[in-house]
């Protein structure tokens, strides 16, 4: 009997269509560029218009990679979020509407902060295990807000993916290894009377890499030789600096050969995040993504490490691994023509942008996007309520 086999079997992505360039930013704030660019590893943040919000977001990631037949196949849906703006209704459950999936499925929301899209795809596979005809669309969506001239204002991001998850797999499998970790700390967080996160910047950074080395010898413990046959090591990245300080820590846990080969597939993997920022429950998956589109040494049964981490603080390390003709199955030129063209904004219009709120006591608002701007956006709010259109 042949085994089942469950990942992901489509990935979609989307950016919001405006930037700020690390130049522009470092100029205004007096910084050297260098540590903006060199330091942090940063050369441009994705900025969300105010007509965007997760569910645009989430769905316009979606609608590039769902047929008719995966929206009546689909029967479940899970948002990974740590930007929601309700606290009772589901982002999933818009999602549902918008994309028009048929109406005997699950949808809800998972928060752990940037943890949560792991745990939404660990479920998923679980429950394709027990439902083998079954497909799952897993949402990650988030907007990263630190404030103006703040210390995080440089990962700062904004941006989407989404899963199909399913059995036979054309992309990447689910490998049965895992281990997760769990201790409460206070390294970021967001108070429901808050609408911008807190962090101790670095505590937070120590104790991702706590986790990180506590998580590895273990690993290596449960499943001896698993994660040496990887041939990359993909991180959470916050800023994509981190992962270089991740991986010389692997040095004498594993053998040196091991980690310089992990390293020399690291700069492909950070190079959508070096343009998009932060994106929380994505990062580390918009690593992944871009690692498949621009590493051309990988091939089909290549074994790819995740790292995934959520402040507060939950890990998990697990494993991937690559199916045949996976390049295939993902449209890196559309991923491309996304980053490439999106629109330079000033330092005025960012500030302009960042500073223009939704409506935060009842008040009515009118979404009234720019004549260039595809996709869902937010159309209304009254009486509380969002109503999305599309263009």
């Amino acid at each position: 009997m042949k085994k089942t086999i469950v990942g992901i079997d489509k990935i979609g992505f989307y950016v919001p269509q405006q930037y700020l360039a690390m130049e522009d930013l470092s100029d205004a704030r007096h910084v050297a560029l260098e540590k903006f660019t060199v330091g942090i590893g940063q050369d441009k943040m994705a900025v969300p218009e105010i007509y965007e919000d997760i569910v645009t977001m989430g769905a316009n990631a979606a609608e590039q990679i769902l047929s008719n037949q995966d929206k009546q196949d689909i029967d479940q849906i899970i948002f990974a979020t740590e930007s929601s703006f309700d606290l009772s209704k589901s982002a999933a459950s818009y999602i549902h509407d918008l994309l028009e999936i048929q109406p005997f499925a699950r949808s809800f929301e998972m928060k752990q902060a940037c943890y949560s899209a792991t745990a939404a795809l660990q479920m998923a596979k679980d429950y394709v295990l027990l439902h083998p005809e079954a497909k799952v669309l897993v949402i990650s969506s988030d907007i990263s807000r630190y404030g103006l001239d703040s210390s995080g204002e440089v990962t700062q991001g904004a941006g989407a993916l989404a899963f199909l998850v399913k059995a036979q797999p054309t992309i990447l499998a689910i490998d049965d290894t895992n281990l997760a970790m769990t201790k409460s700390h206070y390294d970021f967080w967001r108070p429901i009377y808050m609408d911008k996160a807190l962090v101790k910047g670095q505590y937070s950074t120590g104790i991702f890499l706590e986790f990180y080395q506590a998580l590895l010898a273990e690993f290596q413990q449960r499943y001896p030789g698993v994660v040496e046959q990887s041939k990359a090591f993909l991180f959470h990245m916050p800023f994509t600096k981190i992962a270089q300080k991740a991986l010389k820590l692997a040095q004498g846990m594993v053998s040196l050969d091991r980690v310089q080969e992990w390293t020399s597939h690291l700069e492909t993997a950070t190079l959508i995040n070096r343009q998009v920022g932060n994106i929380y429950t994505g990062s580390l998956y918009m690593s992944l993504l871009s690692l498949l589109i621009n590493d051309e040494k990988l091939d089909a049964g290549d074994k790819i490490a995740m790292f995934s981490y959520g402040s507060g603080a939950v890990a998990e390390l697990f494993i991937l691994e690559i199916q045949a003709n996976f390049d295939m199955q993902v449209d890196s030129n559309l991923i491309i023509k996304m980053l490439e063209n999106r629109k330079a904004l000033s330092i005025a219009d960012y500030e302009r942008i960042y500073q223009t709120r939704l409506p935060q006591d009842g008040s009515d608002f009118l979404g009234k996007p720019e004549a260039n701007y595809h996709g869902f956006y937010i159309k209304d709010i009254h009486n509380h309520q969002r109503t999305y259109g599309y263009q």
